[in-house]
C-alpha cells in the first residue's frame, strides 16, 4: 500500500470479509452439528462429511478449497476496490 495512511481501512475491509465467511460458516455449522448418518447421506454431504466431519472448510459448490488464486488484485487501491465491489455484485 502506497499510502500508509489507509493500511489501516483496508486491512479493517479484510477483516471484515473475513468475518462474513465466519459468520456463515457458524451457520452451516448450527444447521448442520446434529445431523444422523442417514440426513447426512441423504443430503449429499457424505463426501464432505468424511472429509471434514462438522468443520467448516471453504470451497465452492463444485468441491474446489477456496484459496487466494482466486482473487485480483493490480497494486492500485481503486482498481482492486472495484474488482472486490464486482466479485461481490456490488454497483459503484
Amino acid at each position: 500500500m502506497p499510502l500508509p495512511e489507509l493500511k489501516g481501512t483496508l486491512t479493517d475491509i479484510g477483516t471484515e470479509e473475513l468475518n462474513h465467511l465466519e459468520m456463515i460458516g457458524a451457520i452451516v455449522y448450527q444447521l448442520t452439528k446434529n445431523l444422523t448418518e442417514d440426513e447426512i447421506k441423504k443430503a449429499g454431504f457424505e463426501d464432505y462429511f468424511v472429509d471434514h466431519t462438522t468443520a467448516i472448510y471453504p470451497q465452492s459448490a463444485s468441491g474446489s478449497p477456496y484459496t487466494a488464486a482466486s482473487m485480483q488484485s493490480k497494486g492500485d487501491a481503486i482498481t482492486d476496490l472495484h474488482e472486490d465491489m464486482a466479485a461481490d455484485g456490488t454497483t459503484v
